[in-house]
């Protein structure tokens, strides 16, 4: 648990830690459906009413006492809250269960309008936080409604599907190790497990069904190597094109080379220059809610919409990237899909081979690829050298010569596959390295797919064991300049354990038993099944 708050802290950016304690109310507030949550409020001296900030949290309001002080001191009224069914509130303890619009629950609107009622309160409410506590800001704020002043979010994802089944594929220690470390109910797991489809459970809940809802200001913070990372990028442009009145036009995204942590020198085994020195004030929530909550002509709301890292190769002087750069929309400039294709002869090219050909491998679900890096919570989150796993016989390596040119990719990545299986039903996990001319291989971006949801994430269908099928992966988005002398690889497997659920290839519904089998995978290349990698370069940029 503690880690969990420690990340809160620093994501707030909270610089006095020792200010002098204010009296706090505690209050056990009605929702709709009667369950009460408990809920602190931190009021300044001074006469009301003052302007709010309404923070929701799954991990103990009172380990927020700093925050609500520290807001306090500064002329806000700081209302804390335990969310449904967790610490003082009652309610199931069930994860963001309370947090939206559906079943009778809305407890975030019911808050707000709570608030709102209050004489401390002068009609200007802010939310706050990040994480789990972002996650319930944009169920709030998808719930619709008028009394919400501005939001400031950090590392959260509208769609909670995306981050936890990407592709179809469980990740397992995500989700596991995040519901053990916080003690949700026992059958909280079971809650999200019995929907492993984007179905009807997952479409009511998901934010980005309900953008025209939305009608705040809010900031939007994530990293590239983080667990939401496509989910924050999907918010800012959904509430920046697609929110009502008060919400479109008026986003900020800051996207950097950072895991769940953010403002940071160092992701995994990377140092990034000046990764933790974003160009904007807009990632201080002091300075987005006295924009807003208190009127102040701060500026912040002049400041480019867009502040974005691009990241290039570490250490070697004279580098392109490794840069802040600023943008008006997202994606941030123009880009070329350009495909990079997979050879028979374990090569990269930007030329398509005519010959048809293929690579076969046996995956062992009992003996599965480990995980190394990538967009993790609890497991060694980052860029990290993969040769460890490149030798493995059920990994199968494309290595590019190496580039005669920096190449510069910016924007969402994804793979098209043509593969064949014995199995009914298996997985397919596509990885885009930066091969450093000492041979180091980083990971960049990732993405899997169950093949069984190759057709649509909300219905299954097995696959016909020797056919062949044309399938897409999902990488979500990076930002990258490949040095001169650098070589692009990619990997294409069938397991990442344990950050993701090994697929049992029985074509047995999810978990449904304990039985596995080896599925011998096929990966075509060429011809008309040319199997590639698909590449947003920036326009100008020569593959």
């Amino acid at each position: 648990m503690a880690r969990f708050t420690l990340l809160l802290i620093l994501t707030l950016g909270i610089a006095a830690l020792h200010s002098p304690r204010q009296a706090v109310q505690t209050h056990m507030l009605p929702m709709r459906d009667g369950v009460r949550l408990a809920t602190d409020v931190y009021l300044p001296d001074g006469e009301p009413p003052f302007p709010v900030i309404l923070i929701r949290t799954p991990y103990g309001k009172d380990s927020l006492k700093t925050i609500g002080e520290e807001g306090a001191r500064r002329g806000y009224a700081v209302v804390i809250q335990d969310t449904r069914g967790r610490f003082a509130s009652e309610g199931a303890n069930l994860p963001f269960e309370g947090d939206g619009w559906w079943e009778n629950r809305a407890d975030g609107v019911d808050t707000l309008h709570w608030i709102a009622r209050q004489p401390w309160c002068n009609g200007k409410i802010g939310t706050w936080g990040g994480s789990a506590l972002g996650i319930n800001q944009l169920m709030l704020a998808g719930a619709g409604t008028d009394q919400l002043t501005c939001q400031h979010i950090t590392v959260a994802e509208p769609n909670l599907y995306q981050s936890l089944f990407p592709g179809g594929v469980f990740k397992k220690s995500l989700v596991e190790d995040w519901l053990r470390a916080t003690q949700h109910a026992p059958d909280a797991l079971q809650h999200w497990t019995h929907h492993p489809a984007y179905d009807h459970f997952w479409q009511a809940r998901d934010v980005n069904r309900r953008y025209a809802r939305v009608n705040a200001p809010a900031v939007h913070i994530g990293g590239y190597y983080d667990i939401f990372a496509q989910g924050t990028i999907d918010a800012f442009v959904g509430y920046q094109t697609r929110g009502g009145h008060g919400a479109r036009g008026k986003q900020k995204l800051l996207m950097g080379p950072w895991a769940h942590g953010v403002l940071q020198k160092k992701v995994g085994e990377l140092e990034f220059p000046n990764a933790d020195q974003p160009p904007c004030a807009f990632h201080d929530p002091w300075r987005w809610f006295e924009r807003y909550l208190k009127g102040v002509q701060n500026g912040v709301d002049r400041e480019p919409a867009v502040v974005y890292y691009v990241m290039g190769a570490v250490g070697e002087p004279n580098a392109l990237g490794n840069e802040w750069r600023t943008a008006n929309r997202w994606p941030p400039l123009p880009t070329r899909p350009t495909p990079l294709y997979l050879h028979a002869d374990r090569s990269l090219s930007f030329e398509k081979p005519a010959r048809e050909d293929a690579l076969r491998y046996t995956y062992d679900p009992n003996a599965p690829v480990p995980t190394l890096g990538g967009r993790e919570l609890t497991l060694p989150a980052g860029p990290r050298d993969q040769r460890a796993i490149e030798s493995r016989p059920d990994v199968r390596v494309f290595t590019s010569a190496p580039l005669e040119q920096p190449l510069e990719v910016i924007g969402r990545v994804k793979a098209i596959l043509y593969v064949s299986s014995d199995a009914p039903d298996t997985d397919f996990i596509v990885r885009l390295c930066d091969v450093y001319p000492d041979g180091r291989s980083y990971n960049i971006a990732e993405g899997a797919l169950r093949m069984r949801y190759r057709e649509s994430l909300s219905r299954e269908k097995l696959m016909t064991p020797g056919k062949i099928y044309h399938a897409e992966v999902d990488l979500w988005t990076t930002a990258i300049v490949f040095n001169k002398g650098h070589r692009l690889r990619v990997h294409v497997t069938s397991s990442s354990y344990p950050a993701y659920d090994p697929n049992p290839n029985t074509g047995e519904p999810f978990r449904a038993s304990e039985r596995t089998r080896k599925a011998n995978n096929t990966v075509h290349c060429g011809g008309r099944f040319a199997s590639c990698v698909v590449l947003p370069i920036a326009r100008g940029a020569t593959p």
